[in-house]
């Protein structure tokens, strides 16, 4: 885990690098120009915010940078304190802490921060799959619900009358993922095109239910955590552990490789 002290590090950094590149790019005859232009839009900026000066706005978008950068551990960290700290070191004051004993800090913090979000992680697994069960044990009697010997839940939305895919096939598809609150996690449709793919390269749950699919289908799945993402779900992305999976997949066509290689 990143060091809280590199996020500020790192957001100042980008900064200076960035007013470094301004102050060394070469003069052409556009610069006056250019001049120009970032007044009137400094001019802007001081009348929609407030900052009069350029002083003012680097300075007020630094603190920005430097609050988005903190915004994940803001609960852990007392911000007057670290205003503190910053004012006496860019003073040139005598701080509260040696390196040493600043480095010390750093690693029992990024440790309880660790052990904080592995513990909110275990919650959450707990709390999915517990929610999870109940919700496939409901809606297994619901009416036109079935479920597969695997635990995959599916219902027939409209019955295609073309050939099922089998376990190796190219699939072109048209889908949206929720998670089990209605929350969004993937569609072909916002991308403006169906999806092809081999059901080697998807989740159990996924190529199971496609496999049941006569082309022209479409089939709405509920996919158990254990033929989905599991224990892990996409960590750092959409799906959490253990989470229930919703679906509603149209199955167009099975695509010969060549075809898929050649779209590519």
């Amino acid at each position: 885990m990143t060091s809280p002290t590199r996020f500020a590090v790192a957001s100042l950094l980008a900064a200076s690098l960035a007013f470094g590149f301004a102050a060394c790019k070469p003069i052409d005859k556009d610069a006056k120009k250019e001049d120009k232009a970032a007044a009137a839009g400094n001019d802007d900026i001081a009348k929609s915010s407030g900052l009069k000066t350029e002083k003012e706005q680097a300075s007020y978008m630094v603190g920005m940078s430097v609050g988005k950068s903190l915004e994940p551990i803001k609960d852990d960290v007392d911000v007057d304190t670290v205003i503190k700290a910053m004012k006496t070191v860019m003073s040139g004051g005598k701080v509260l802490l040696t390196d040493e004993q600043a480095q010390q800090v750093a690693q029992a913090f990024d440790q309880r921060l660790q052990a904080k979000k592995m513990a909110e992680a275990e919650a959450a697994a707990k709390k999915n799959a517990t929610e999870g069960a109940a919700f496939l044990a409901a809606n297994a009697k619901k009416p036109g619900v079935k479920t597969t010997e695997s635990g995959l839940q599916y219902q027939v939305l409209t019955e295609g009358k073309g050939p099922k895919p089998t376990a190796d096939a190219m699939v072109k598809v048209h889908y949206k993922g929720e998670l089990l609150d209605g929350t969004e996690f993937d569609s072909s449709h916002d991308r403006g095109e169906p999806a092809v793919f081999s059901l080697q390269q998807v989740a159990p749950g996924w190529a199971e239910g496609v496999q049941l699919m006569p082309v022209g289908s479409k089939y709405k799945l509920w996919i158990p955590s254990k033929l989905g993402y599991g224990e892990q779900g996409t960590p750092g992305g959409p799906i959490p552990p253990n989470a229930t999976l919703v679906f509603e997949v149209e199955l167009l066509d099975i695509v010969k490789p060549e075809a898929a290689d050649a779209k590519h």
